[in-house]
């Protein structure tokens, strides 16, 4: 019918259900309508920042010594908020808090554990920039008791999770998303308030002609990835990169997706184990890019392979199209053996 609306996320996670998981009782479409409900809210809030008096610092730090931003605090409520009342999650960790929050009257009976960044990129909030949400969601151990440390949910390397995505609030609210089964991505329709279906399948590019990394921070990088770097603006590859950084993760790895190319966040002097965080960035990133038929990295094994040792563990980060990763891994595999 022309000018209807398409298939919205939900209708599309139940056709999901029904093609591969034909016994599912529904309760993760739920789960993920609580998170598709806080990103409404939080994409309201970001695009009237400036008329709310929702820009600049809540002043205080968050766990990792960072500044929190106002709209920070309030992304961090709205999931913490929507996801405790789905009836089905046990356990929420985000960037925002020291801890995970338990879901006391849910503990027992809740089969997921949810994990997030509620706003990633927020100090780009005040210029205008995009910004987003990035969430994971595991599955925990029906075996488990009330009384054990919820860190044990929380805790599992990413091959383990069963649905990863973002929210990206740009130009227009995107929603992209893989329950292991492919990526597809919704764009929020503000006259109905829902995610429409705008690609159902997103495949990476094998290899790209883009770079994206913090030049400022070169000097520091370990010299495999100056050589790396070097190498890709030599034209050696048969390919002319362009360098292009946002320095908003989400905003970055999006244009990756999309385009192809390769994003680096490698160690530094400063951070000599890579400064991105590993249950609730690279784990969710790294496997959209695998189920787009890209790699993710930290420079010498697959992401989505690491067994985290703490929530707010960090690591390095390379991700983007199969070839261009591969290309880094062999540039710093030659470098130790040297």
């Amino acid at each position: 019918m022309p000018g209807f609306p398409g298939l919205t996320v939900q209708q599309h996670i139940l056709e999901e259900q029904r093609r591969h998981h034909p016994h599912a009782t529904g309760e993760f479409s739920w789960l993920l309508s609580g998170i598709t409900l806080a990103t409404k809210f939080i994409a309201d809030r970001v695009r009237r920042a400036g008329l709310v008096d929702l820009l600049g610092s809540a002043g205080v730090e968050n766990v990792q010594g960072e500044t929190v931003q106002k709209l920070d605090v309030l992304a961090n409520q709205a999931l913490l908020h929507c996801l405790g009342n789905r009836g089905n999650v046990a356990v929420m960790a985000s960037e925002e808090n020291a801890e995970p929050v338990v879901v006391s009257r849910d503990r027992k009976l809740g089969r997921y554990v949810v994990v997030f960044d509620p706003l990633d990129g927020s100090s780009n909030i005040d210029v205008n920039v995009s910004v987003g949400t990035i969430f994971s969601i595991l599955r925990r151990d029906e075996d488990g008791t009330e009384s054990r440390d919820p860190l044990v949910d929380v805790l599992q390397p990413g091959v383990q999770q069963v649905a990863a995505g973002y929210v990206v609030y740009g130009t227009s609210t995107m929603l992209v998303y893989t329950a292991g089964n492919g990526v597809a991505a919704f764009t929020l329709d503000p006259m109905i308030g829902a995610y429409v279906i705008s690609n159902p399948r997103i495949v990476m590019p094998p290899s790209g002609s883009i770079y994206s990394v913090n030049e400022a921070n070169s000097d520091s990088f370990p010299e495999a990835y100056r050589r790396y770097l070097s190498h890709l603006r030599s034209g050696r590859t048969g390919r002319q990169y362009s360098s292009r950084y946002i320095g908003s993760l989400v905003a970055d790895f999006h244009r990756t997706l999309l385009k192809g190319g390769i994003f680096l966040y490698p160690p530094t002097a400063t951070h000599p184990k890579g400064k991105l965080r590993l249950m609730y960035e690279a784990n969710p990133i790294a496997f959209l890019a695998e189920q787009a038929q890209g790699a993710a990295s930290d420079g010498t094994r697959r992401i989505l392979e690491k067994k985290p040792q703490s929530l707010h563990e960090r690591t390095s980060l390379v991700v983007g199209s199969r070839e261009d990763v591969r290309l880094l891994e062999k540039f710093v595999r030659e470098g130790i053996c040297h």
